[in-house]
């Protein structure tokens, strides 16, 4: 769980810094510009982060279908060698979709407006500034948003729909509390994020408004990285420990 963790923390870092400085130049100084590159490199920064949260998530709900429904086994199944395959898997996904995604946003023409109606380089803003045809890159905008968003919650359900079943066949109260307890937390985080990507992009472009999608990016690009560790610390028996031992101490 925490080598999970781990990644995921680097993840929401990786993605907030992305995001929050060029968005903090731009609230406070008068001339708000980027470059065409630094704009190219901000989306695709944005997209490794957002797709490694997504299939990071994945793999943690997986990590706790092993630990509750086959703890013994626990150890075979999820070994430092599985560990690190999970995460060499997610990173390299993130990082080809972000290439594949941002070429074909990049590969239309910008001949009209400059204007951004957004607080960073989304694909949805930077396709409605185009003046050429936008199918592709919206089919692939599309595409991808709705295949990373289907396999990941398919395997996030599944593992909860197993570990649901595997809670309600424990016959203590005190047992059943304790298994909920190990995974209340990543639960907590997967619908916050899940339920801001589904209302984000799988929706047609026709009913997006620019204004609505602002505030749900402020979410899962800056709001969610900083619920994170206090949903997984506070929810955590080790740290609140920590945490109790450290405020006792003169």
């Amino acid at each position: 769980m925490y080598f999970f963790l781990r990644h995921l923390a680097i993840i929401n870092l990786g993605g907030s810094t992305v995001i929050a400085p060029k968005m903090l130049v731009t609230v406070l100084v008068t001339k708000k510009t980027i470059s065409y590159y630094g704009c190219a490199g901000q989306l695709g920064g944005f997209l490794v982060f957002i797709v490694g949260e997504i299939f990071m998530l994945a793999a943690m709900a997986y990590d706790r279908y092993v630990a509750i429904c086959n703890p013994l086994l626990y150890m075979a199944v999820v070994s430092p060698r599985v560990c690190i395959l999970l995460v060499s898997l997610t990173y390299l996904y993130s990082l080809t979709t972000a290439l594949t995604v941002s070429s074909c946003v990049f590969s239309v023409s910008y001949c009209s407006s400059n204007v951004i109606n957004h607080f960073y380089c989304d694909t949805v803003p930077l396709l409605a500034l185009s003046c050429s045809d936008t199918y592709i890159p919206e089919t692939a905008v599309f595409t991808f948003s709705g295949t990373n968003l289907f396999f990941s919650m398919i395997i996030v359900l599944t593992s909860y729909f197993h570990i649901v079943l595997a809670i309600l066949r424990i016959r203590s109260s005190e047992g059943r509390r304790k298994a909920f307890s190990t995974c209340a937390s990543h639960m907590t985080a997967v619908t916050v994020f899940y339920g801001t990507l589904l209302f984000m992009y799988l929706q047609p472009r026709t009913n997006h408004s620019l204004d609505t999608d602002k505030m749900a990016s402020v979410f899962y690009t800056l709001v969610i990285p900083m619920l994170n560790p206090l949903i997984y610390s506070l929810r955590n028996k080790d740290v609140r420990d920590a945490f109790k031992r450290f405020f006792k101490n003169p």
